[in-house]
C-alpha cells in the first residue's frame, strides 16, 4: 500500500502526456509500454480529443503521513503497555483493591 501511495504522490506523468498527444492509430500499440498508474480516469468526449484526470497527489501524501504516524506511534504504545504490565507485576500482592 505504501509503495502505491508513493507512486501516486511522486510518480511521473510523462506517459500520460504521451498518450494525450498520440495519434489515434498509435494509441493501442503504445498502451502496454506506458506507465499510467497515476491516472484515475480517461474520457473521450464526443467532440473529439481526450480528457485525463489524475489521482490527487496531496491526498496520497496525507495518507502516507498518516501511515508514518501510525508506524511511529506503535512502538511507543507497545512500550507503554509493557511498562504498565511491569508495574502491575512488581506491586506487592496486598496493594490491589478487592473487587
Amino acid at each position: 500500500m505504501r509503495e502505491g501511495l508513493k507512486r501516486l504522490a511522486f510518480g511521473e506523468i510523462k506517459d500520460a502526456v504521451l498518450l494525450l498527444f498520440a495519434q489515434e492509430g498509435d494509441i493501442l500499440s503504445q498502451l502496454p509500454g506506458l506507465d499510467l498508474y497515476n491516472i484515475s480516469e480517461i474520457k473521450r468526449p464526443k467532440g473529439g480529443g481526450m480528457e485525463i484526470k489524475f489521482f490527487d497527489r496531496i491526498k496520497a501524501l496525507e495518507k502516507l503521513s498518516e501511515l508514518d504516524g501510525e508506524i511511529h506511534s506503535e512502538p511507543l504504545s507497545f512500550y507503554r503497555a509493557l511498562e504498565e504490565s511491569a508495574k502491575r507485576i512488581s506491586k506487592p500482592q496486598g496493594d490491589d483493591p478487592v473487587e
